[in-house]
């Protein structure tokens, strides 16, 4: 297949979180930019914390997408704003099942609840999915490889759609010397994820650093896997959008005008 499609709609807009955090009015001229570029590869979802809503509603320019991030205790009234996906981290190893009944979503909006990658035995409501962790501010929030491969496994074995979130700066594994830690990366993420698709274990392609052969696994992908890879991961949080689409095309992954 042309490669092209398993990267489609790939990266959620989080310009307003760490380490980029932009002003709610720069996030949104960049959200803006990046629609009228109209790039594939972007979902151009605007990602917000429910405490932010209404700054947001206070802007000119509205998302055509937005994932709401629940960091209230109750979620503000969004039936005026395009929001698709709510997100949310519960306490502790609060059960999804307990988490997604304090929801009443209307149709078209998707829950997606955080869980450890440690933690593989979850059996979520029907159209519940759930939101892997790949990184932070500290060594710690890092997961080790063995844990979200586990994760990939759990979510591929089960059906469950999952989204990723946090630290996959650039698209193939390395060390970061800042934190004294090896950052995953979101190509090492998706060709797991295809891995695990086929049947094979997903550690491997996690772990590797080798650029040749994520470009040659890339290449190989064939339709049937790309889409069903890409039903189970729906997309992950950058940051930047920028830094990413700069990567896959730097890796011969995307054409220089995509």
């Amino acid at each position: 297949m042309g490669t092209m499609n398993i990267y489609t709609a790939l990266i959620d807009d989080a310009g307003l979180f760490p380490p980029t955090s932009l002003h709610m009015d720069e996030a949104l001229s960049r959200n803006r930019r990046d629609l009228e570029s109209g790039n594939p590869v972007l979902t151009h979802r605007f990602l917000c914390p429910a405490s932010r809503l209404d700054r947001l509603r206070s802007m000119e320019f509205r998302p055509q997408r937005i994932g709401l991030i629940a960091d209230t205790d109750e979620l503000p009234a969004f039936d005026d704003l395009p929001v698709d996906i709510v997100e949310v981290r519960p306490p502790g190893d609060t059960p999804v099942d307990a988490v997604a009944a304090r929801f009443s979503l209307p149709p078209g909006v998707r829950l997606f609840v955080e869980v450890p990658p440690r933690k593989v035995t979850f059996e979520p409501p029907a159209g519940v999915g759930l939101k892997v962790r790949c990184g932070g501010a500290s060594p710690e929030d890092f997961p080790p490889v063995d844990h979200l491969a586990a994760f990939i496994r759990s979510c591929v074995e089960h059906g469950i759609p999952f989204k990723a979130t946090a630290g996959l700066h650039h698209a193939v594994r390395h060390f970061d010397p800042s934190l004294g830690v090896d950052r995953h990366g979101f190509l090492n993420l998706l060709l797991a994820v295809c891995e695990a698709v086929e049947g094979r274990d997903p550690a491997p392609v996690l772990r590797t650093t080798d650029v040749g052969q994520l470009v040659r696994l890339a290449g190989s992908v064939t339709e049937d896997t790309a889409r069903r890879a890409r039903e189970l991961l729906v997309s992950y949080g950058s940051c930047s959008t920028g830094t990413p689409v700069e990567d896959l095309r730097a890796l011969g992954l995307l054409e220089v005008n995509a």
